[in-house]
């Protein structure tokens, strides 16, 4: 079910048997994801983003796709996007295949519990297993992107989200940051400096990204806050990287794009959401940089470091030399 269709109700004409079958009225659909109604006929009306199913009087219903589908909504919005956007953001979304109960889809079952109970010993151990069978790209693709996605659902209005929250990502920074300090010391050359454009700490897409390239022999550099632009210079005059990666989750002030990419004087990678989100004005910014790479997630974000050709960092010359 994508939201682009308008199905009748299942079951029959009758609103007690679609009822049963679990679609929900749309006040309870604005009880349970804090939209209003007036917003979800506007969305359907205006902007077909959640289409529902309808009864024979015309009474909308909805089922867990269409709740689904207005979180992500909601996700696109707290990024700043326009809702005129939004609908082109959710049809380039690829999702994963559906897993049913396939071995990743049981793993991630069993982080998500041990999430839900805060127990970190728990997840330290499901995690470490998994650390020990499969390589960083594997697991990043195959269980911690599928698990984000599955806790920004969870998380939206969820009393207890915000601990929840703190606890993962507490969790993920210090646990990531142990292994770039382990790799640290056994790669040599300039570092790859990653810095978090937006203000929110404990991005999960940084340290993620920054775990990959780790892995993959480069040094690393993270500032897990935002730096002045006008400061940025300075923060590689002194570090002296190999390459810079700045991510992104939010919507960037469009105006400051070209000054704040243009101001690396450094191979650049831009990664994040806000990526998609700035597509256009990006397009005409890479096009006149040879060194500039755009990336979505953290997996294409490393792919973009191996076209700046940094596969050796010992042998890039640092920026600022």
């Amino acid at each position: 079910m994508n939201g682009d269709a308008r199905p009748a109700a299942p079951g029959g004409d009758s609103a007690s048997e679609a009822l049963g079958k679990g679609l929900l009225p749309i006040r309870e659909v604005a009880r349970l994801t804090g939209v209003n109604a007036v917003t979800l006929r506007a969305w359907e009306r205006r902007y077909g983003l959640i289409v529902p199913h309808r009864t024979a009087k015309g009474h909308r219903l909805y089922s867990e796709a269409h709740i689904a589908r207005v979180q992500a909504i909601l996700t696109w919005l707290e990024r700043g996007v326009s809702v005129s956007q939004v609908k082109g953001l959710l049809q380039a979304e690829r999702s994963a295949p559906e897993e049913n109960l396939s071995q990743w889809g049981q793993k991630r079952d069993q982080l998500l519990a041990a999430i839900g109970d805060l127990a970190e010993r728990r997840l330290d151990d499901c995690f470490n297993g998994e650390m020990a069978l499969y390589p960083p790209q594997t697991l990043c693709q195959q269980l911690l992107l599928p698990l984000l996605q599955a806790l920004e659902l969870r998380w939206r209005g969820q009393f207890g989200a915000e601990l929840e929250r703190v606890f993962f990502l507490s969790w993920l920074r210090s646990k990531l940051g142990a292994r770039l300090y382990h790799n640290n010391r056994l790669h040599g050359g300039a570092p790859v400096l990653l810095i978090n454009l937006c203000e929110p700490p404990m991005e999960p897409g940084l340290w993620l990204s920054a775990w990959l390239a780790s892995s993959a022999g480069h040094a690393v550099e993270v500032f897990d806050w935002p730096v002045p632009t006008a400061e940025l210079g300075l923060a590689l005059e002194r570090i002296r990287p190999c390459a810079l990666l700045l991510y992104a989750s939010q919507a960037l002030d469009g105006q400051q794009l070209p000054r704040l990419l243009g101001a690396g004087r450094c191979p650049t990678v831009l990664a994040g959401p806000a990526v998609r989100i700035h597509r256009q004005a990006l397009a005409e910014l890479t096009a006149s940089r040879a060194d500039l790479r755009l990336a979505e997630d953290p997996l294409a974000a490393l792919r973009a470091l191996d076209q700046l050709n940094l596969q050796a960092p010992s042998q890039v010359t640092p920026c600022g030399k």
